[in-house]
């Protein structure tokens, strides 16, 4: 590929095949094995998956301001209702579907930005202190937590002899 050809377009589409590594690995699992943990004080499988979900939507709708509907909303809200009320987690299929929606939410958004609106900043605090932190940083910092969380549940599902196929 010639630096002229190679655009940003590469990285989410690489994005795209990891969660769908990640989306191959959960399908088959039980209500049971989306309960296992790496440690009692991590999360389990499911709540990995969710929490990826929740981080998406929230990123893209509450802190971008991009309006994703009642769903994407309900998205956002998944860490907090799920996981802080003690609520049953989602379904294999539901949180199949929730990876699905927010892929495809945040892929809409990618396709439509502009370099400009890629640039475009957003007040928000870090360690008490104001910053501006731009659209594009989000879009990374969104991929970056996929990534991470994606790894984590590898790791979870092979502790627990579950095969995997994540990229190398």
């Amino acid at each position: 590929m010639t630096e002229d050809t190679f655009t940003l377009t590469t990285f989410y589409t690489s994005w795209k095949a990891y969660q769908d590594h990640i989306k191959g690995a959960i399908v088959p699992l039980t209500d049971a094995q989306l309960a296992l943990r790496a440690a009692p004080h991590l999360r389990s499988i499911g709540e990995q998956v969710l929490h990826i979900v929740a981080c998406r939507a929230y990123w893209f709708t509450d802190f971008l301001r991009e309006d994703g509907g009642e769903e994407m909303r309900l998205y956002a809200d998944w860490n907090a209702i799920a996981l802080s009320l003690g609520a049953p987690l989602p379904p294999v299929a539901e949180l199949v579907l929730g990876l699905d929606r927010t892929w495809q939410f945040i892929e809409n958004c990618l396709a439509r930005w502009s370099p400009d609106e890629m640039r475009q900043t957003f007040p928000d605090e870090w360690d008490g202190k104001p910053v501006e932190v731009s659209r594009a940083r989000v879009v990374w910092h969104v991929m970056e937590h996929d990534l991470h969380h994606g790894g984590e549940l590898s790791l979870t599902l092979g502790m627990h002899g579950i095969p995997a196929d994540f990229p190398g």
